[in-house]
């Protein structure tokens, strides 16, 4: 159990939380009837690019026979163990032996400091916090709750020619993978990804894939096709445990 803090958690008032020394991770404990009902996240998977911050807000409602004192040192944790510290909670009692508080987190791609992403950090993020009742028991959440912080991925329009082509004839399309790299705040070059060339036909609105074709190692993308059938062309990618899938819009080719 890490030291505890004063208490940090007001009814109704919104308070800086303050900052604790990074711990070891480990899983949760607790002593005593405290738990946490509930911890909520204003989404699980946040796709981050390079320039624009965004807001992690996580509701959490802990819960102790005897009332509870607080919600404690509320943090998120990256996969590397870069550690960001809630910078304010709003917290209420909805009933006497409850505390609900919803905690505010910023994910920066570009603050220059401590708190600035890198790479490295891209996977899964946990909460943690600690619950402390009136009555000193406590419930210290470590490792149960979780979301995935993903490097923003991007794909060029797609463009797709020549327009019009015959019916039968070779169509070639091209297209470029990116992904935001949080080490230098630019999109770079996603290489080596397989994406999928996607077709959907005039007067339908499901695509289909049609073949994979790997990245190289600019990002870049080509093949070629037979032209059968008018209709549009796009790149899709899906993601994975770091980085996000991304579409790419369409290119319509009439085919004559």
């Amino acid at each position: 159990m890490r030291t505890r803090t004063a208490a940090a958690a007001v009814l109704g008032t919104s308070v800086l939380l303050p900052l604790l020394a990074p711990a070891a991770a480990h899983a949760d404990t607790a002593k005593g009837d405290t738990v946490f009902t509930s911890v909520a996240f204003n989404k699980k998977t946040f796709n981050v690019g390079v320039s624009t911050a965004q807001t992690v807000n996580v509701a959490a409602t802990a819960k102790d026979g005897s009332g509870m004192q607080g919600i404690l040192g509320a943090k998120l944790i990256s996969s590397d163990d870069r550690i960001i510290h809630a910078y304010a909670a709003d917290c209420t009692r909805p009933t006497p032996t409850t505390m609900k508080c919803v905690f505010r987190f910023t994910l920066d791609p570009d603050r220059g400091d401590y708190y600035d992403l890198k790479n490295s950090s891209a996977g899964t993020w946990r909460f943690t916090a600690e619950a402390v009742a009136k009555d000193r028991d406590f419930y210290d959440l470590e490792t149960s709750a979780r979301i995935q912080v993903k490097r923003l991925a991007r794909l060029a329009t797609t463009q797709a020619g020549p327009e019009p082509v015959a019916k039968g004839a070779k169509l070639t399309v091209t297209g470029a993978l990116t992904r935001a790299d949080w080490n230098t705040n630019a999109y770079a070059a996603h290489a080596g990804r397989s994406v999928a060339l996607q077709f959907k036909r005039s007067g339908t609105s499901t695509y289909t894939t049609v073949k994979t074709v790997t990245s190289d190692a600019g990002g870049k993308l080509r093949t070629t096709v037979t032209a059968s059938a008018s209709g549009t062309w796009r790149w899709k990618s899906t993601s994975t445990s770091t980085t996000s899938g991304a579409t790419a819009y369409g290119d319509t080719v009439t085919v004559r």
